[in-house]
């Protein structure tokens, strides 16, 4: 044990003995070598609590949250905290905080039921009440691994729970938190299959039903998600959550007529709700219906004013111009103390925007990195691990490895990967392609990364990928791409010719290169300041980790030009390199490029990209439905200022 652990150990003893002078004494000096140090915040906080020093408490907990900004026992302490000061609203909105980012925490229900009947507010006290009488009848091991999991401990949460699986094989709940890490880890597969035998176990427990929908929607199963979001509806037509959840999946299925009547008749009962009003916009944009789709989100932060995820909507249209009313707003909100996690996240990035856009480079830079560094502390991504990973692909896929396996895999030349980085143009790239009328413009399809993570096996810190490429037959290659363009084929229309548009595959290419030699390869290419300063005021749905910070996505960027060189090496011919900067300069011969290297006939049409009619899922969206322009171009010079980090990532590529 190290000393960092033997002092948090007697610090933690002393605390839990009722010696909170000797628990502080002994945290304090841990944050005397770390000042960030979560665990010795925590008690720190907690010691100064029992010992009345509120304001000391206040100082260790914003520190905490800063550090961990979804640490749910920290949003507990904070309630302790606030009860002990008698600020009973504060506290009840941390005990929701807390039960929001760890479900598991029962003092923070019981003492929030207790806070809320005191209130006034019965049926939300019996709510409360009841998850916690809820969680004192699990098993002690599901507990845990709710806490594991929501801590950030995923393979100790996966430990225990398939330890617990073992014992007790036909436990709902513990197949649902094991799923649950799945989803975390990007095992889709494995989520999904125990999701269909929990709600196989129990078919009217409405969270399984609702994790299923879920696991399905992200392995991109959409007409399976919605038929088991229809068949939650047909229990309960009025159930404004299930009208919400089908209204999603009719999208996600392109039935947007659909979509819209679900979404009125939520908003029929509901006629202010934010989230539905949002989600209203998200398929208004989808569908190139722009300015109802502006409406749907000013609604819906008009009723309420801090949600967020509205603002950065409008932002993230990046042809929208925030009015000074809206600046002063969001500013308004993100000056309150108690406001939600995500809803700063957003409101940062959209303050970013607007300030941009006004030429107030200094503040809008204040803004962009703000959001980026609670994403930073949110996602605890290491660019050390991504290093390593990128390098490990070098030095595995030799020409050795795709000479030993020439000839094998699956034949068909289907699929085009378009990879790279985002922001790189790529949706400008798949917008061209698939305006060809042989090209199915499809997704970011998650296939190719879900097959990875197969590979790399289940035993913790011991990933068998990618060296496990060596080893595998000619059967399984060749079974693995005919299963790639069987699983992908709900996703086209028909033409000969489909886009994977995920620009993660990148990491993959001798992966795809072995299971579809015939398979086209798109390298997305735009100069280095322009994509990582692009990818850092981007605010992603999900995962593009590497771009909360200007460290991050300079070392990333650099990463990704080195294995794309390796790639270039190993396989002579096999990528093409389409640079934005070209695409801008001289769009027809890079489309006729593009076109002669995937051995396509020229037409005219992909040269009019803006004027097909597809639905664009990208934060592109909006920009590939107008002519090719160069509004994004240099768009980091005016930041210059503040960006020596990214420089200095990038070296010599700047």
């Amino acid at each position: 044990m190290s000393t960092r652990d033997e002092t948090l150990s007697a610090a933690q003893k002393a605390l839990q003995s009722g010696d909170f002078g000797r628990g502080k004494e002994l945290a304090l000096a841990l944050l005397a070598e770390e000042a960030a140090d979560p665990e010795a915040l925590y008690m720190a906080a907690v010691a100064s609590r029992y010992l009345g020093q509120f304001s000391e408490a206040e100082g260790h907990l914003a520190a905490l949250h800063q550090a961990m900004p979804e640490y749910g026992r920290a949003w507990q302490e904070a309630g302790h905290l606030a009860k002990a000061q008698g600020h009973r609203d504060a506290a009840i909105a941390a005990f929701a905080n807390a039960t929001r980012f760890n479900p598991a925490l029962e003092a923070s229900w019981r003492t929030m039921a207790g806070l809320l009947a005191e209130a006034g507010r019965g049926a939300e006290a019996q709510a409360a009440e009841a998850q916690a009488q809820r969680i004192k009848t699990l098993p002690r091991e599901l507990v845990a691994v709710t806490h594991h999991l929501h801590e950030g401990r995923l393979l100790r949460a996966e430990e225990i729970c398939r330890h617990y699986l073992r014992a007790n094989p036909k436990s709902v709940e513990g197949m649902r938190l094991l799923a649950k890490i799945g989803l975390q880890l990007g095992i889709l597969d494995d989520a999904e299959f125990l999701l269909d035998s929990a709600a196989a176990f129990e078919p009217d427990n409405v969270q399984v039903r609702l994790d299923y929908i879920d696991a399905l929607r992200r392995r991109q199963k959409y007409e399976k998600a919605r038929e088991e979001a229809e068949a939650l509806y047909a229990r309960d037509p009025d159930n404004p959550l299930f009208q919400s959840h089908l209204a999603i999946e009719s999208m996600q299925t392109g039935d947007y007529d659909r979509a819209f009547d679900l979404f009125d008749a939520v908003l029929a009962k509901l006629p202010e709700d934010p989230a539905t009003l949002t989600s209203r916009g998200h398929a208004l944009k989808t569908t190139g219906k722009q300015q109802e789709a502006v409406e749907s989100y000013r609604a819906a932060f008009a009723a309420k004013p801090d949600h967020g995820d509205a603002y950065y909507a409008l932002a993230n249209l990046k042809t929208y111009r925030f009015t000074d009313e809206e600046i002063s707003a969001m500013s308004e909100q993100l000056d309150k103390p108690g406001l939600a996690f995500m809803d700063r996240v957003h409101l940062s990035f959209a303050l970013g925007k607007a300030h941009e856009d006004r030429g107030e480079y200094e503040a809008s830079f204040r803004h962009y990195e703000e959001g980026n560094t609670l994403k930073r502390a949110q996602t605890r991504y290491s660019a050390d691990a991504m290093s390593e990973e990128l390098a490990k692909q070098a030095e595995v896929c030799t020409p050795d490895l795709f000479d030993t396996h020439a000839g094998a895999g699956h034949l068909a030349p289907d699929p085009i990967f378009i990879v790279g980085l985002p922001r790189a143009g790529s949706t400008l790239l798949e917008q061209i392609l698939a305006s060809h009328s042989q090209v199915d413009g499809t997704l970011e399809l998650p296939n190719i990364l879900a097959l990875a993570h197969r590979l790399r096996g289940r035993k913790a810190g011991q990933s068998r990928y990618p060296q496990v490429l060596h080893d595998l037959t000619r059967e399984q290659l060749a079974q693995f791409g005919e299963q790639f363009i069987e699983d992908t084929r709900i996703h086209r229309q028909g033409a000969p010719f489909f886009i994977d548009k995920m620009p993660n595959n990148f990491r993959h290419i001798g992966l795809i290169h072995l299971i579809l030699p015939n398979a086209k390869i798109i390298d997305a290419r735009r100069a280095p300041m322009d994509c990582c300063f692009s990818g850092f005021k981007q605010l992603f749905a999900e995962g593009q980790e590497f771009t909360y910070g200007l460290t991050e996505v300079g070392r990333y960027y650099s990463d990704y030009v080195a294995l794309m060189d390796h790639w270039d090496r190993v396989l002579p011919g096999k990528v093409l390199r389409v640079s934005h900067e070209d695409v801008l300069d001289d769009l027809e011969g890079q489309t006729r490029r593009m076109l002669e290297y995937c051995g396509l006939p020229f037409e005219e049409a992909c040269l009019e990209f803006h004027k097909t009619d597809r639905a664009v899922r990208t934060a592109s969206s909006e920009q590939v439905r107008r002519p090719i322009n160069r509004q994004g171009q240099d768009a980091w010079k005016p930041f210059e200022p503040w960006l020596g980090d990214l420089k200095q990532a990038l070296g010599n590529l700047v």
